[in-house]
C-alpha cells in the first residue's frame, strides 16, 4: 500500500457541495435569481466533477505502478477502544474501489448536470442538490471505507439519503408512502447486516481472548481476510447474514419490493440511486469479502439461487408494465439478479464487469425516460406515447443504443459483461439449470426493452398534444450522448480471450470450472446461442409492437387472470400485507397500544398509582381530626405496637 493524503478529497468535494448549498436552502434563496438557481447548480455539477478527476489521478496511479496493489490514507478518525477492540476509520483506494469512484463520481457528475434542466423550476430546487450532493459523500464512504464499520456508515448514509430523494415531492401521500417503504425495507435488511458484523467481532474476540497482542481492529478488512480462518467455525451464519443485509440494498428476493415504488421520486434520482451506485452497495460488499464467502459453499449457492430467481421474476414483471420507469425499475432488479448469480457462482469480477456497464445503459435509459417524461409534462404511461422518434431525436437513439446494450447485442457492453455471467455460469454452477433459466431470463430481458423502445418511440403518435413534443435541452441530451457512448464501447474491456477488467480484478480470485474447459472456442459457442436468441426475442417484439401496440390488451383477454397475477407483481406486495404488515399494525394497536398502553401502563400504572395515592390520602385525612385526645389515643396503640413486637 501507498499513503495518499489527497483520497479524503473524493468524499469531501460532495460534503462541501451540500453544506454550501445546505447554507442556501437555510437563507430560503431557492429559485430567487442567481443564489437560488446558477450558484447551487454550479456547486453541485463542480463537486462531484472534481471528485471524478481526483478519482481518476488515483486510478492512473493504481494502473502505471505495478508495484502499488492499493492507495490507503489510514486512522483518520478513533471511534472507540474496548480492551483488545479498537474501531478506526481510514480510506483505501484499490483495484475495485478505483473502479466504483469513477463510476459513481462519472456517472453521478453526468446526473447531475443532467438534473440542472429537469428540475428547473422545482421549488425545491437547492434542496434537491443538497440530498444529490450528500448521496454521493455517504456512497463514497461505503466504497472507499477500509473496514466494514465504516462501509455501514456509507450503506446507512445512502438508505437515509434515498428516503429523502425517493420522498422528494412528500407533499403527494403516495410518494411520501413510497419513500417510507424504502427506507423500512432497507432497515430489515441492515439489521441482517449487523447481525453479520457482530458475529465477526464477538467470533474475534473469542478466538483471540488468551492473546496479549495489543488491540486489533476487527471490522478491518485487511484483518479479517488476515485472520479469515478464525471465523470458519461461524462463517456460514456470518456471511449468510451478510448476504440478507444485501437483499435489502441490492433489491433482492424477499426484500426487492421497495425499488419499483422507489419511481415515485425525481427521475435522474432513479438514474443514480437505482441504477449506476445505491443498489450495487450490496454486490460491492460481497465482492470485497469475496475471501469470506468463498469459504462458505452454501452461502455462495443460496446467492446464486436467490439472484437468478430474481433476475427471472422481475423479467416476468416487467413484460406487462405500462408506466416506463416501472419498466426500468424491473429491468434494474433483473440485471442485479444477474449480478448476484455471478457472485454466487464464484464469478466475482464477471458481476463488478456487469456493475460497471450496467451503470452506462441503464442510467441513460432512465435519463432518456426523463427526458421523455418532461417532453410529454410527466406522461409515464407508454400507451399514451408513440411516434416520438422524430420530435426526439437525439433521446430515441441513445435509448435505443442502451436498450440493445441491454439486450446483450453485440459489440455493445452489455453483450460482453452479461454473456461472460452466463459463460462463467455454465462453467461454474453446479447445474446446468443454472444457465439455461439466465439465458431464458436473457431473452425476455431483450423481449419487455424493445417492447418500452417500440411503444415509446415508434408508430403513430397517441399522446394527447403532440405538438407540445420537443427534444430535451442540451445539458440534458449531452450527458445522454455520453452515457451512450459509454454503453457503446464500455465493454471493450472485457473482450473474450484479451479481458483487461479479468486481469485488474484477479486479486478476487475465479473457481475452477466444473463443466467446460475454459477455451475461448466454446465460449464463443455459448455466446453465439445467447446472441440469437435476445436478437430472436428483440426482433420478436418490435415487430408486434410495431404493427399493432394493442397487442398486450389482446394477449389480456385471452390470459386475463395470469395477465393480471403478473402484472400485480405476483401478489406478492398484498402477500406481505397480509401475512406481515397487517398482523403487525393488529399486534401493535390491540396488544402493545390498547392493552399494554392505554389499560397496563396509563391505566393500572400511571392512573392507578395517582388512585391510589389518592385513596390513601382519604383514609389517611379520616384520622387528621384535629381532636388532641384522638391523637393521643393513636400514639398509644402505635406504642404498644412497637413494644409488643420487640417483646415477641
Amino acid at each position: 500500500m501507498q499513503y495518499s493524503p489527497y483520497l479524503i478529497l473524493i468524499p469531501l468535494f460532495p460534503l462541501l457541495g451540500f453544506l454550501i448549498n445546505s447554507s442556501l436552502v437555510l437563507r430560503k434563496l431557492s429559485g430567487k435569481g442567481f443564489f437560488g438557481t446558477a450558484l447551487p447548480s454550479i456547486v453541485a455539477c463542480t463537486m462531484p466533477l472534481l471528485s471524478f478527476l481526483v478519482s481518476v489521478f488515483c486510478f492512473y496511479n493504481l494502473a502505471t505502478n505495478h508495484d502499488i496493489s492499493a492507495l490507503n490514507q489510514p486512522n483518520l478518525l478513533d471511534w472507540m477502544v474496548l480492551q483488545n477492540f479498537n474501531l478506526s476509520f481510514g480510506l483505501t483506494v484499490d483495484h475495485l474501489s478505483g473502479i466504483m469512484i469513477l463510476i459513481v463520481t462519472g456517472v453521478g457528475f453526468l446526473i447531475h448536470l443532467y438534473s440542472t434542466g429537469y428540475m428547473k423550476g422545482d421549488e425545491g430546487y437547492i434542496k434537491y442538490f443538497c440530498y444529490l450532493n450528500l448521496f454521493l459523500f455517504f456512497m463514497l464512504l461505503l466504497v472507499m471505507g477500509d473496514s466494514l464499520a465504516l462501509l455501514f456508515v456509507g450503506w446507512e448514509g445512502v438508505g437515509l439519503c434515498s428516503y429523502l430523494l425517493i420522498g422528494f415531492w412528500f407533499t403527494d401521500k403516495a410518494k411520501a408512502k413510497a419513500g417510507k417503504k424504502a427506507f423500512i425495507v432497507n432497515r430489515v435488511g441492515d439489521f441482517g447486516f449487523m447481525i453479520g458484523m457482530f458475529l465477526i467481532v464477538s467470533t474475534f474476540t473469542a478466538a483471540l481472548s488468551g492473546t496479549t497482542g495489543g488491540t486489533h481492529n476487527f471490522l478491518s478488512f485487511e484483518f479479517i481476510r488476515s485472520n479469515s480462518a478464525l471465523l470458519a467455525p461461524s462463517v456460514a451464519i456470518i456471511t449468510l447474514a451478510l448476504f440478507f443485509g444485501a437483499t435489502g440494498k441490492s433489491a433482492q428476493i424477499p426484500l426487492y419490493v421497495w425499488l419499483p415504488d422507489a419511481m415515485a421520486g425525481p427521475t435522474p434520482v432513479s438514474a443514480l440511486i437505482h441504477a449506476a451506485t445505491m443498489v450495487t452497495a450490496g454486490i460491492y460488499m460481497i465482492a470485497r469479502l469475496s475471501f469470506l464467502f468463498v469459504m462458505a459453499p452454501a452461502t455462495m449457492n443460496t446467492i446464486a439461487i436467490i439472484g437468478l430467481l430474481t433476475a427471472f421474476f422481475a423479467a416476468l414483471v416487467g413484460v406487462t408494465q405500462n408506466d416506463i420507469k416501472k419498466v426500468l425499475a424491473y429491468s434494474t432488479v433483473s440485471q442485479l439478479g444477474y449480478m448476484f448469480l455471478g457472485l454466487g457462482v464464484g464469478a466475482f469480477s464477471a458481476a463488478i464487469f456487469h456493475v460497471m456497464t450496467h451503470a452506462f445503459f441503464k442510467a441513460c435509459l432512465f435519463l432518456g425516460a426523463g427526458s421523455v417524461i418532461h417532453s410529454l409534462h410527466h406522461e409515464q404511461d407508454m400507451r399514451n406515447m408513440g411516434g416520438l422518434m422524430k420530435k426526439m431525436p437525439k433521446t430515441a437513439i441513445t435509448f435505443l443504443i442502451c436498450t440493445l446494450a441491454i439486450s446483450g447485442i453485440p459489440p455493445l457492453a452489455g453483450f460482453f459483461s452479461k454473456d461472460e455471467i452466463l459463460f462463467l455460469t455454465y462453467a461454474y454452477a453446479p447445474s446446468r439449470s443454472f444457465f439455461w433459466l439466465g439465458l431464458l431470463t436473457a431473452g425476455i430481458t431483450a423481449f419487455y426493452m424493445m417492447r418500452a423502445f417500440t411503444l415509446t418511440f415508434m408508430g403513430q403518435t397517441r399522446y394527447a398534444h403532440p405538438e407540445k413534443i420537443h427534444e430535451s435541452p442540451k445539458r440534458m441530451t449531452i450527458p445522454l450522448m455520453i452515457l451512450a457512448g459509454l454503453a457503446i464501447v464500455g465493454g471493450w474491456v472485457g473482450i473474450p480471450g484479451h479481458h483487461i477488467l479479468e486481469h485488474w480484478l484477479e486479486f478476487l480470485g475465479q473457481k475452477t470450472p466444473h463443466h467446460i474447459d475454459g477455451s475461448v472456442l466454446q465460449e464463443f459457442h455459448l455466446m453465439g446461442i445467447s446472441v440469437a436468441w435476445a436478437a430472436l426475442c428483440a426482433f420478436t417484439s418490435y415487430t408486434l409492437y410495431k404493427k399493432n401496440p394493442d397487442f398486450d390488451i389482446q394477449i389480456r383477454r385471452r390470459f386475463a387472470n395470469l395477465y393480471d397475477f403478473i402484472q400485480n407483481k405476483f401478489k406478492v406486495d398484498e402477500a406481505y400485507q397480509n401475512v406481515i404488515v397487517t398482523p403487525i399494525r393488529l399486534f401493535s394497536d390491540w396488544i402493545c397500544y390498547r392493552f399494554f398502553d392505554r389499560q397496563v401502563i396509563d391505566g393500572a400504572l400511571v392512573n392507578g398509582a395517582g388512585f391510589v395515592s389518592q385513596f390513601a390520602g382519604r383514609i389517611a385525612s379520616l384520622f387528621q381530626s384535629g381532636v388532641i385526645s384522638h391523637y393521643v389515643f393513636y400514639f398509644a396503640v402505635g406504642l404498644a405496637v412497637v413494644v409488643y413486637v420487640f417483646i415477641s
